[in-house]
């Protein structure tokens, strides 16, 4: 039995669908990254989750118990908000009490004179500030606890707000975009200790981001959602070099991959340029077909016997690697390629080039967008010239 699970999970506002049938799994432990593009309903689905908002239909299962008619408190789900939501008049110390305050304590005793004397409130109190203490020393913010979030940074309020939703041992973990508001490289240094503080607390983590390096980079697991739909969830390198999907294909990858129009035969064959692939899949002879290539495939050759004759358009200088924008001479179609800077060395805009494709790399997409089983017309196995 999966330790969190929603089934068919769907949501409308004003009869536009938002949620389209959403379900998955995680394991005890598990961090699922959920990344998609802005509105694709990533954020509603984790207030669902958090029981911020109702879904229209489905369930919500944790550790075997349904929770979907149960209020947000009492969920045993900890959030953590892009905005941090931080009390801003309370000190870092009381915002990470907070959650113990409101589970522990009785609306009498949380009063803040008649509280006091009150039977057990200054035994409760007191073990809830030695949960904060000892909370705050293993994110190294126990300096922080008498300082108000105008007084921080904005990686010490990120981290008083992991604090806060730590210290209560939640069932789950709901991060929202937590990392949108620190400056790049702040950002990656935060990714780390997420992750850290995720495996030691042991629980299942869902975390939302529209950026897919902290979707790939950090999770176990990663959940692509366009319009509503959950179109794969798979490890980060099956996203990455495996998509189900040309949606998830044209969403993950930085820089983007290339996706060229193409058209099978009769026997099921497409030709480009000089590469062939043969679907195993049913495809109707002349169906439109999309073949997809990832950047890190494409090679130039400086022999000038590339099956694929192009020109250089611009290229982007990264250190380690150099992008080449180039133009197709036959179709007109861009390409981007992601070479050595030893392989781009003395190439100049609007210079002739010519390009192979690997073919082992090449993905093949249906006109609905659904992968397409293919391989290389090649007893070798190796790229066709014709």
């Amino acid at each position: 039995m999966s330790a969190f699970s929603l089934r068919d999970i769907t949501k409308s506002f004003s009869g536009n669908a938002i949620l389209k049938g959403v379900s998955l799994e995680a394991e005890a432990g598990e961090f699922i990254a959920l990344v998609g593009p802005s509105g694709c309903g990533k954020s509603t689905l984790l207030r669902i989750v958090a029981g911020l908002d109702h879904a229209d239909t489905g369930a919500i299962q944790i550790n075997g118990t349904e929770v979907s008619h149960l209020a947000a408190a009492d969920r045993n789900i900890a959030m953590v908000f892009q905005s941090y939501a931080l009390y801003p008049h309370l000190t870092a110390g009381q915002n990470i009490a907070v959650p113990l305050a409101m589970r522990n304590l009785t609306a009498a005793q949380r009063l803040p004179v008649i509280g006091g004397f009150l039977p057990g409130q200054r035994r409760i109190c007191a073990d809830i500030q030695a949960r904060v203490q000892t909370m705050a020393a293993s994110l190294k913010i126990d300096h922080l606890l008498d300082r108000k979030p105008g007084q921080m940074s904005g990686g010490q309020r990120q981290r008083v707000a992991l604090a806060r939703a730590m210290v209560r041992n939640p069932s789950v973990f709901l991060m929202d975009e937590p990392l949108s508001n620190l400056d790049a490289n702040l950002r990656v240094h935060a990714r780390g200790e997420i992750v850290d503080l995720h495996r030691r607390a042991g629980v299942p983590t869902l975390y939302v981001t529209h950026d897919q390096s902290e979707a790939l980079s950090m999770a176990d697991r990663v959940a692509v959602m366009i319009g509503g739909s959950l179109l794969q969830l798979a490890s980060p390198q099956v996203i990455y070099d495996d998509p189900s999907h040309i949606e998830v294909a044209r969403f993950i990858g930085q820089p983007r991959i290339n996706l060229l129009a193409g058209q099978c035969d009769a026997q099921g064959v497409v030709q480009f340029g000089g590469l062939r692939l043969m679907s195993s899949q049913p495809v109707a002879a002349g169906a439109a077909v999309t073949l997809g290539i990832r950047p890190e495939f494409v090679h130039l050759r400086a022999d000038g016997q590339g099956a694929l004759p192009a020109k250089v358009e611009r290229l982007e200088f990264l250190g380690s690697e150099v992008i080449v924008f180039a133009r197709l001479s036959a179709i007109g179609d861009p390409v981007l390629a992601k070479v050595a800077p030893a392989a781009a060395r003395g190439l100049a805009d609007g210079q002739p080039i010519s390009l192979d494709f690997d073919p082992a790399r090449v993905m093949l997409f249906a006109a609905d967008g659904r992968r397409l089983a293919a391989e290389p017309v090649s007893t070798a196995r190796e790229m066709v010239h014709g």
